[in-house]
């Protein structure tokens, strides 16, 4: 059998990745290998929509929650791809801690999950286009998002510097080191 025509198995996929990701020592980039990287730089496309539609969709991340007789659903959808991740209180798991599944309490601790889903997975910030009336149970659920480290204002896409621009905003992903060393703190300061 030759080398190439040889079948997949773990431990050659895992050499293989150990090998691509492991840094040279001579090396002064990084590649990220994240999807999401372009959206975290603020600079990958976001849709703008159509001028005439009520919520709009210029996001790359939305919460859209679906409210039945018996059971809550969350689920944070992209742009592009769909459903990214999504939280229901008719998971099993969710579901045998809590006493009914349509009361406050589900509402706060599907609020609670979904938040530490979005945490793991690396989504800080998303749209929410959801109006939640104040001391409702989904006001409770979006104010706990929001008290977990959920921010429902995601930031504007940089947009394209050209040649003839007068003024050329820093871009945020490039630090120079004037700048951190005036940023310092003193011991006056303290």
């Amino acid at each position: 059998m030759s080398r190439s025509a040889r079948p997949l198995t773990a431990a050659r996929v895992l050499h293989k990745i150990k090998a691509l990701t492991t840094p040279q020592n001579n090396t002064e980039f990084v590649f990220n290998r994240n999807p999401r990287n372009l959206e975290r730089l603020r600079i990958a496309y976001k849709p703008g929509g159509y001028h005439l539609e009520k919520p709009g969709r210029s996001y790359w991340h939305t919460l859209e929650i679906n409210i039945s007789g018996r059971y809550v659903s969350a689920d944070v959808k992209h742009f592009e791809n769909g459903t990214i991740l999504s939280a229901s209180t008719s998971e099993w798991a969710i579901k045998q801690q809590l006493y009914k599944t349509n009361d406050t309490a589900a509402f706060v601790n599907l609020g609670r999950v979904l938040a530490h889903r979005c945490l793991q997975s690396g989504i800080t910030e998303m749209t929410c286009n959801v109006e939640a009336v104040a001391g409702s149970k989904l006001q409770k659920l979006l104010q706990t998002l929001q008290d977990n480290g959920v921010s429902f204002k995601e930031p504007t896409r940089l947009e394209n510097i050209q040649p003839w621009d007068a003024e050329r905003p820093e871009k945020p992903w490039e630090i120079s080191e004037q700048a951190l060393s005036t940023k310092a703190p003193t011991k006056s300061d303290k």
